[in-house]
């Protein structure tokens, strides 16, 4: 008999495995023809979903997808997003450096992507969050030689969320991106300064070229270019009184990165230190 957890572990699975296809050239197609029989767009989603990677919906499958997959994947508010201070504030205007460019990207109308970390329900199943918009939603990005290299999402806007609010005094946070966090933090009045660590030269460029100059209160960031691990082996004189790390893609990258990290977690030993989808991170270790 197989037990709850390897059925939590076979959803995780097969949604992995959908998102990794090549369903983006005809997803808004396939749900609307689904739709014509008369099922919601969410609903005509998750059985296209299911029975891409293989799983009998109205079959023999029919239990495991009614219980899994109507709490994993939902319909989204773009308005929800679109309200985000940073992302109505910050403009992409395809602005380069090298092969580095600044600009938007999107998700299709119907397109489904990991829009927060893993949750669990009160009978303690693991569902991961997946969600789709009724219309197509941009948002902004980096891409090096053509390919997708960072954004903010919207999994980016929920997962950044608690740490956030937490963050207060001196900040350190470890990882630039395109600033995301360090804007959230930069605009709250209990945080008095944001120390970024980020190694790659063009994104520090690119950043203070065009991104800071847009952020309300840019005097508060000061960027180091250095490792993050490197930086986090070491004592320093500052002293910071909260840590956020962000050094990782996903999960797979993110376990050996921030256990790593733990180990000198005593170089800073006044500061609250938080990491990046944590949470899914454990389900893992």
């Amino acid at each position: 008999m197989i037990n709850q957890r390897n059925y939590d572990f076979k959803l995780l699975n097969l949604i992995a495995d959908f998102l990794n296809s090549s369903f983006e050239s005809v997803i808004t197609k396939q749900i609307e023809d689904i739709a014509e029989d008369g099922v919601s767009p969410e609903l005509a989603l998750r059985i296209f979903m299911g029975e891409a990677v293989g799983l009998d919906t109205f079959g023999a499958d029919r239990a495991f997808f009614n219980e899994y997959y109507h709490k994993a994947i939902k319909r989204l508010n773009p308005d929800e997003f679109k309200s985000d201070p940073y992302y109505k504030n910050v403009k992409f205007d395809g602005a380069k450096k090298g092969e580095v460019e600044l600009c938007m990207s999107s998700y299709k109308k119907y397109e489904p992507f990991v829009y927060d970390d893993i949750s669990v329900d009160f009978k303690g199943m693991l569902i991961p969050e997946i969600g789709f918009f009724e219309e197509e939603f941009t948002y902004p990005a980096v891409k090096e030689n053509g390919v997708l290299w960072m954004s903010v999402t919207p999994n980016e806007i929920n997962t950044m969320k608690r740490p956030a609010k937490n963050a207060h005094g001196k900040v350190l946070t470890l990882g630039l991106g395109l600033g995301y966090f360090a804007y959230l933090c930069a605009i709250k009045s209990e945080v008095s300064s944001v120390t970024v660590i980020e190694r790659n030269e063009k994104v520090i460029e690119l950043f203070n070229e065009y991104i800071l100059p847009q952020f309300p209160n840019a005097d508060k960031i000061r960027i180091i270019k250095s490792d993050g691990v490197e930086f986090f082996k070491s004592p320093t004189e500052n002293d910071f009184d909260y840590i956020f790390c962000d050094l990782w893609h996903d999960v797979s990258d993110g376990i050996p990165l921030s256990n790593e990290l733990k180990k000198h977690e005593h170089n800073f030993p006044n500061a609250k230190i938080e990491y990046w989808i944590e949470k899914s991170m454990k389900l893992y270790r």
